[in-house]
């Protein structure tokens, strides 16, 4: 009898500790109090029933408390758990998404490839480059030609110039000789006449 008093005074004890609302009075307390008020007879203690009875009633009631919270706290943590996997899939979900989004933003579809925004640019400037240095080239040669182009006008101008000279003095020349030919034509026939 005093073992078993002594482990349900050592359990009680145990789950007093776990939490009472305030004002009632604890197992722990009631066993004492149940101890305090029985009466000593040849070593043993003579144990009031009714108060027994009340104290077996409340750690009962004890016990069925604690197994409630203990089976809503295993809810409440298999409901967090849940919602845990359900925003680290979430998560995990965002971060694809993320990764998706930064890689289309990262390209640029040309022709139907699809490049990098480096290489597209690297592409682009290199093909400006380019046509700055084809532009810079198809000036350069229009300068040089148009100078020769200008050089030969001005050459042909010259020779316009020293042609039409020579047209006239060869026409002056012409009309001169067809004069004299026609005098000495003209002698021609007065001597033989």
């Amino acid at each position: 009898m005093k073992n078993i008093l002594f482990a349900f005074f050592f359990l009680l004890t145990a789950t007093a500790a776990v939490g009472q609302t305030p004002g009632e009075a604890t197992i722990a307390e009631k066993f004492q109090e149940l101890i305090t008020n029985s009466n000593n007879f040849k070593g043993y203690k003579v144990v009031d029933t009714d108060q027994l009875t009340t104290l077996q009633e409340l750690t009962s009631n004890r016990i069925i408390e604690l197994k409630e919270e203990i089976a809503s706290s295993k809810e409440t943590l298999k409901a967090r758990d849940a919602k845990i996997a359900t925003l680290e899939a979430e998560l995990e979900n965002l971060k694809e998404q993320l990764a998706t989004l930064s890689a289309e933003k990262d390209e640029i579809a040309v022709l139907g490839m699809s490049l990098s925004k480096a290489t597209y640019n690297i592409a682009m400037w290199s093909l400006v480059g380019i046509l700055v240095l084809a532009l810079a080239l198809f000036v350069v040669r229009f300068k040089r030609s148009h100078i020769h182009t200008a050089e030969a006008r001005k050459n042909l101008a010259e020779l316009e110039k020293e042609f039409d000279a020579y047209r006239a003095k060869s026409l002056e020349k012409e009309q001169r000789l067809g004069r004299l030919l026609q005098d000495e034509k003209n002698k021609q026939l007065k001597v033989a006449k």
